[in-house]
């Protein structure tokens, strides 16, 4: 007796194997037997016409917090994700001490209109807090860099101590025996971007000894690439740690191309010995958050002191002039892409800015644009978002193509109704997995369905070390995605961002169904995955 049997669909089980059919029993939340099973179910599935695969693992994500909004985590079900990989970019739930909750629920409106509490301090304690909570998908916590820098020293721009160097190594171990896989760091973003390399390969030597990896938002994606992808194999060379390069682009028209010679550096650095690897997402605009176009120096002291220097009237000449010129190899990404280029996408005190680019907001207002985002960083408390159109289609597809290249949304879980549907979001949030099914395997053919799936599903599971995921696989967890690969389509757009895609029939996670014919179900069989040590 099985909970669930799937018949009739075709079965692309995640190794980049061509599909084949048969039926999968599920049992005790695992997938029992594959094979033409005759067996009675609980519930039996209707797979003809679809495509059976592992469920997607997104690489790059940042729903942290989310579950505390909404645990359904229901722009990633519906895409076919189970399992997100969170703690990206430098930033993590955990550790936390009272200094961090503090500026997280200051800068995060959405956290205070949910009264979201953050009843942690360690790792294993926010694991216990999102379990006991419930939540429909799983997630693989990063420890961020950043977290750890802010933690020990606050928003300080020198090097650490030895004995802060040491405070970081041990919250970093910390996190690690309590199950995290591994480092993140975000480069571009306070405090990390004031850490030396030698600070980060110092941090990486314990991640390798347990086993995890080393995610990076690279120091620059702009001018800075090349430079930035050699810091990163670096790291991974001189602490003997795997690396994965984050949403890995050029960004600016003046930098298109440059993808080609970094991903020759990483297929050399292999060759070498290096376990470098990347992710993409299919869509050739990024998103940040609006107070990430000033220079490094401006966040120094964390935010309230930067917005003291956004108040003060030579500072703030200082701060355009630096925008404009750039500070030693730092340029403002406004100064690259223009605010033309840059739209509003989530301002709680403006929503009638949202989905308007800068310099037409400014152009209304008869304001100049930097006064225009200094006023509206110290309006909003930092707390808003710009999407930025700085990416070639053409070395979107180059990276896609790449067989180092894995995929990751580089975006929270969002929803189409309550406190998640504020905003014009990045369209990733909504639609990327089913994007690079339905536009970049069906229609354009970049790559093929077995690859794409493999992409999303068996390549993150090894690169996590997860051994019981990522593949259609007797003994494997039973989380699995069915859609109808005629029909799989993504329609969230920049300006209409919270649609859900169109497709995906079943979603299964744990052996539990999350979303049936369409539909999500309300379960939440979610689980915070431990590395294994």
């Amino acid at each position: 007796m099985y909970s669930i049997i799937i018949k009739g669909g075709k079965i692309v089980d995640g190794t980049g194997n061509p599909w084949f059919y048969g039926d999968i029993g599920i049992k005790n939340g695992k997938i029992s037997k594959i094979g033409r099973l005759h067996s009675e179910a609980e519930k039996v599935i209707d797979a003809e016409g679809c495509i059976i695969s592992p469920g997607f693992i997104d690489m790059h994500s940042h729903s942290d917090l989310t579950p505390l909004i909404n645990p359904y985590m229901e722009s990633k079900v519906r895409q076919g994700v189970t399992t997100e990989v969170i703690g990206n970019c430098g930033f993590s739930a955990a550790p936390l001490n009272d200094r961090l909750r503090e500026q997280i629920l200051e800068t995060s409106p959405m956290l205070k209109e949910a009264d979201a509490r953050l009843e942690w301090s360690s790792t294993a304690e926010y694991m216990e807090v999102i379990e006991r909570n419930g939540v429909s998908l799983n997630l693989a916590p990063l420890v961020g860099h950043g977290t750890l820098r802010a933690f020990v020293m606050g928003y300080e721009k020198r090097r650490p101590t030895s004995m802060e160097l040491e405070q970081m190594k041990r919250l970093l171990a910390e996190s690690l025996e309590q199950g995290a896989f591994g480092m993140s760091t975000g480069l571009i973003y306070p405090p990390s971007c004031y850490a030396e390399t030698e600070e980060i390969i110092e941090l990486c030597k314990v991640v390798a000894k347990y086993g995890g990896i080393y995610s990076s938002h690279i120091r620059g994606e702009e001018h800075q690439l090349l430079d930035s992808v050699k810091e990163a194999i670096e790291i991974g060379e001189k602490a003997k740690v795997p690396v994965e390069i984050s949403h890995h682009k050029a960004a600016g028209r003046e930098n298109w191309g440059k993808v080609k010679e970094t991903l020759r550096m990483i297929e050399e650095a292999r060759g070498l010995g290096v376990e470098v690897t990347c992710d993409v997402y299919p869509y050739t605009a990024g998103s940040f958050g609006l107070d990430s176009i000033l220079p490094p120096y401006a966040h120094e002291g964390g935010v309230k002191k930067m917005l003291e220097k956004l108040k003060d009237s030579e500072s703030r000449r200082k701060l355009r002039n630096d925008m404009v010129k750039g500070v030693g190899k730092w340029r403002s990404v406004a100064s690259i892409i223009g605010w033309e280029n840059i739209m509003i996408s989530y301002c709680k005190g403006h929503p009638e800015y949202e989905g308007k680019m800068i310099s037409e907001l400014a152009g209304q207002k008869s304001v100049d644009p930097f006064d225009f985002v200094f006023d509206l960083i110290i309006e909003e408390k930092s707390s808003t978002s710009v999407v930025l159109f700085s990416m070639s289609e053409d070395d979107m597809r180059r990276v896609l193509k790449s067989p180092f290249s894995m995929i990751g949304s580089d975006s929270s879980a969002r929803a189409a109704y309550g406190i998640l549907a504020a905003g014009k979001p990045h369209p990733r949030a909504y639609g990327t997995f089913p994007r690079v099914l339905g536009k970049y395997v069906r229609e354009e053919k970049v790559l093929t369905l077995q690859d794409a799936i493999r992409k999303m599903t068996s390549f993150p599971a090894q690169k996590l070390g997860l051994k019981d995921r990522g593949l259609i696989k007797e003994g494997m967890w039973a989380d699995i995605t069915i859609f109808n690969p005629r029909k799989i389509t993504d329609k969230a757009t920049f300006t209409a961002p919270h649609q859900y895609p169109e497709g995906i029939k079943y979603v299964i996670i744990n052996g539990k169904i999350v979303m049936e014919e369409g539909e999500h179900t309300k379960e939440k069989p979610g689980k915070v995955l431990r590395r294994d040590s």
